[in-house]
């Protein structure tokens, strides 16, 4: 329930569907109006106005006011706060009301892409209590108000009768959100008729499911990547050379082929998809070359290399076949890695972004803006690889003030360049987002590939034909 910590698939999708953000992003990358109807710039884009959406109400009935947005994005402001969006909102310096129906952001610097940042699930709105978010609260100004929440269990929501947006939204009477964790479990549900639509469909048994009568599979490209994560101010990954010979140690193509079965693309050490408007497509494609390996070892004056990984479900599905795979390239290049299984319960927690080589995913940020501050700017709590490039880290805020699209795409085309070439991120493909359905459930042609599910908002934007 609460925003400032949200991280898993399950809290994104609760903050879509009974929270709203002050702007919306649409599949095609759009931005769209949330509980902002219009939003203007200063001259030098430093400060920008939100015009806030009138007659808008929580479910509780309290009326939607300033403070309630003013109070929510201050959560994820200032040197306590532990939430995931920290970084994004950094650049922040002050937000005020403006008369009863604005409110004004200043940031420390120009930023053309702000309203962007405010797409993010996690800065959705809740009420202010005592001039702080209410960060327990059930209640939002979503197409859903949640009746029922059992932590890692189920969340029960019914419509919201009084959703401002309600002819484009909000088709279903009432939805109900059952966590299974087992894939087969998940496969199992939905062929049995328990539920009607499954997440994360188990690409082993995918051919079969599609054979069963009633039952439909969409397989929709995306920007979810998968990364085995080194922190580069760590023994042996401090040295440049042995980031590089872990990168030319994974064989990118098998694992699209046995892991993703397939159900994917090959990635490129970098987090910005094919799709991406600003994707460098000059970046040469790194391939699995043992050669390459043993000449960074040797320059970083080694004869051989024993590193470990550590793996788990959670970090992504087959993320422990995958560590297995790695290990097996990288044995033949001269390199051990020993695979750690570690429990799913708590990896997150006590594992990733606590040892020094993880495995971890990703779903498609806003921007590209958004991407490389959270995974790869100093201070974000995101940054798994520890990367501080002092170019790259100029090239940020530099982009962020330059209006000329040609000029920015550049410098998002260099700082691709830097991550591939001197981060610890080793990103070896890009999966697809592969659900199942009761052949019943229909949503609109475009759907959105910045999160799982329609960009997670598969109850508020889908419907039952012929229900």
């Amino acid at each position: 329930m609460d925003p400032a910590s949200v991280v898993y698939d399950t809290a994104y999708l609760t903050m879509a569907t009974a929270r709203n953000t002050l702007v919306n992003v649409e599949p095609n990358g759009d931005l769209s109006p949330g509980l902002a109807v219009k939003w203007e710039p200063s001259a030098d884009v430093t400060q920008w106005t939100f015009e806030i959406r009138q007659g808008v109400a929580f479910h509780s009935g309290k009326k939607l006011e300033a403070e309630d947005i003013i109070a929510s994005l201050n959560l994820h402001r200032g040197e306590d706060s532990t939430s995931p969006a920290k970084s994004l909102m950094e650049p922040v310096t002050e937000i005020a009301a403006d008369g009863g129906n604005k409110i004004v952001v200043k940031l420390s610097g120009p930023n053309v892409d702000f309203p962007a940042v405010l797409t993010d699930l996690r800065l959705v709105i809740v009420p202010a209590k005592d001039g702080k978010a209410d960060r327990q609260t059930l209640d939002g100004t979503g197409a859903y108000v949640i009746e029922s929440f059992e932590p890692g269990q189920r969340i029960r929501f019914k419509r919201n009768p009084n959703y401002w947006d309600a002819e484009n939204a909000s088709f279903f009477d009432t939805a109900e959100v059952i966590v299974i964790t087992d894939a087969a479990a998940r496969m199992n549900a939905l062929r049995s008729g328990q539920v009607d639509v499954i997440n994360l469909a188990d690409l082993k048994t995918l051919n079969m499911l599609k054979r069963v009568p009633g039952i439909k599979v969409e397989d929709v490209p995306s920007g979810r990547f998968y990364i085995f994560g080194m922190m580069s101010d760590a023994d042996p990954y401090k040295d440049k050379n042995v980031r590089q010979a872990l990168k030319y140690a994974i064989n990118r193509q098998e694992m699209v082929d046995k892991i993703l079965l397939g159900h994917g693309t090959v990635g490129n050490d970098q987090p910005l998809d094919r799709a991406h408007k600003y994707f460098d497509k000059s970046l040469v494609q790194r391939e699995y070359d043992p050669d390459k390996v043993r000449f960074h070892l040797k320059q970083a004056g080694l004869s051989e290399l024993r590193v470990s990984l550590s793996v788990a479900e959670a970090a992504f599905p087959g993320a422990v076949a995958a560590g297995s795979l790695y290990a097996a390239s990288a044995e033949q290049a001269g390199v051990t890695i020993d695979v750690t299984r570690e429990p799913d319960d708590g990896y997150f927690e006590n594992v990733w972004m606590k040892k020094p080589f993880t495995a971890d995913y990703w779903t498609k940020l806003a921007s590209a803006d958004a991407q490389f501050t959270q995974g790869f700017f100093p201070g974000s709590p995101f940054n798994e690889t520890h990367f501080d490039n002092a170019r790259f880290n100029d090239l940020l805020v530099e982009a962020r003030a330059t209006l000329d699209e040609s000029k920015r795409s550049e410098m998002y085309n260099e700082m691709q360049r830097l991550v591939h070439e001197e981060s610890g991120a080793v990103i070896p493909m890009f999966a697809n987002y592969v659900w199942a359905t009761k052949a019943n459930v229909a949503h609109s042609a475009e759907l959105s590939t910045k999160g799982d599910l329609d960009g997670f908002r598969c109850i508020e934007r889908w419907w039952f034909e012929n229900a």
